[in-house]
């Protein structure tokens, strides 16, 4: 007699409510070849994140176009959690589109989903690690928010909302009008992320374009000239430009 299959534990998420049936409606009818629990179901990926940080998924069934967040930058905040679910990607794009996908080995199903291509891809998910934050960075686009973790909780942070990111220590603090959060993450892999949101001020220090509402000069000690500074919307803050980066600051903000 066979071991029995234990049951993966699913959490699906699509914006339409009929979606999300149809997926559930398949899992059962290849429960008998591919055991599973779904531990519930979400409408975007803002809600499906904070399923997770309360009851941990085996196994994600997302869709890619859902608005607020699509499903591939959900992917990427949820390969941050402690316990990292395994991401099958549902999609209604053509062949073409899905070769990013094949390329980096993450498991995606084509709408119409079919039960046995849907077995097909937990069977595969049961062998899997899950995929990794670098994997899907090579197929994602910029992403609408940031991720820092506090106490087990995921605090996104809306990169519109974003004043500066300033590097300090091992850390990346991002600062917005209410307070600091911060990241794990390095100030040149979002300086190339978000070129068009931030410019780099100082070697530490991107400061978000639409935030800045002036320059101002200080007085050098001696009474000469002193160094420049930005200054921001929100805090009001004064951040100093170096002089390295002071010319290509000048031609990318204005005089």
């Amino acid at each position: 007699m066979m071991d029995q299959v234990a049951p993966l534990t699913v959490l699906i998420v699509d914006d339409e409510a009929p979606a999300r049936e149809r997926l559930r409606d398949l899992l059962g009818d290849i429960a008998a070849e591919q055991p599973t629990r779904v531990i519930g179901m979400a409408g975007n990926g803002l809600e499906a994140l904070r399923m997770l940080e309360s009851a941990a998924a085996d196994v994600v069934l997302v869709d890619i176009r859902m608005p607020a967040m699509s499903g591939i930058e959900f992917a990427q905040h949820a390969s941050q959690l402690k316990t990292p679910p395994r991401i099958i990607f549902v999609t209604a794009y053509d062949e073409h589109a899905v070769q990013a996908f094949e390329l980096n080995a993450i498991d995606y199903l084509l709408k119409p989903v079919r039960a046995e291509r849907l077995a097909v891809a937990l069977q595969k998910a049961r062998k899997a690690a899950p995929v990794t934050r670098d994997e899907l960075d090579t197929i994602a686009e910029p992403r609408r928010h940031l991720t820092c973790s506090e106490r087990g909780r995921i605090h996104l942070i809306p990169i519109a909302d974003v004043l500066y990111l300033k590097a300090e220590l091992k850390y990346v603090t991002a600062r917005t009008a209410l307070r600091e959060f911060l990241l794990e993450e390095s100030l040149v892999q979002l300086e190339q992320e978000f070129p068009e949101r931030f410019v780099r001020i100082h070697r530490n220090c991107l400061v978000a374009r639409e935030a800045v509402v002036g320059f101002e000069r200080s007085v050098g000690e001696d009474g000469g000239e002193g160094c420049w500074s930005v200054r921001l919307n929100g805090p009001g803050e004064l951040l100093p430009i170096s002089r390295r980066q002071w010319a290509n600051v000048r031609a990318v903000l204005g005089d």
